[in-house]
């Protein structure tokens, strides 16, 4: 009776190790595939925003349009950009991007925010600063024109152009 016993007991040991070496096996397996979930999103939400990116600067919102003369690629009208930015709480979930920044390069007098205290003297625009620095940024370079005019000619507008990196930022969960 002893044996049927010690018999019972091993078989029963034996079903709990085997049924534990699946568990363990199956959470390994399931931590490698939601490692894998965790990338192949990560590479959609980056290969978004690079789309994104490329139409962003042509988009109604940013683009130059035919206001220059002709129809420009990869140019963003500055004052549409700084109207755009006083009414940015309408535009919050257009995108579906954490932040976009626009950042003069070329000539760069400074890096100071925009306000319409300091335009066109200023030398970023941040569209959602409130989510700075949540994420991974790529970005592309854009001429960022304006309508300008000397000093002694105020009534003789010409279209100054300057060099600028159009960045925008998507979250690495």
């Amino acid at each position: 009776m002893v044996k049927a016993q010690m018999k019972i007991q091993q078989t029963a040991f034996m079903l709990i190790a085997i049924t534990l070496f699946f568990v363990l096996a199956g959470m390994f397996f399931l931590s490698i595939k939601m490692s894998s979930i965790k990338i192949s999103a990560t590479e959609l939400e980056e290969k978004n925003s690079k789309l994104l990116l490329a139409k962003l600067a042509d988009s109604p919102e940013f683009s130059c349009g035919a206001s220059y003369g002709t129809q420009a690629t990869s140019c963003i009208d500055f004052e549409k950009l700084m109207s755009l930015k006083e009414n940015i709480a309408n535009y919050s979930q257009l995108w579906g991007v954490s932040d976009i920044q626009v950042w003069k390069i070329f000539p760069s007098e400074n890096f100071d925010e925009c306000t319409t205290g300091n335009y066109p003297s200023c030398g970023k625009i941040t569209l959602f600063p409130e989510h700075l620095g949540n994420g991974t940024y790529i970005s592309t370079f854009v001429s960022l024109c304006r309508r300008a005019s000397d000093f002694g000619f105020p009534y003789a507008p010409y279209d100054k152009c300057e060099l600028a990196k159009l960045m925008v930022s998507y979250n690495d969960k």
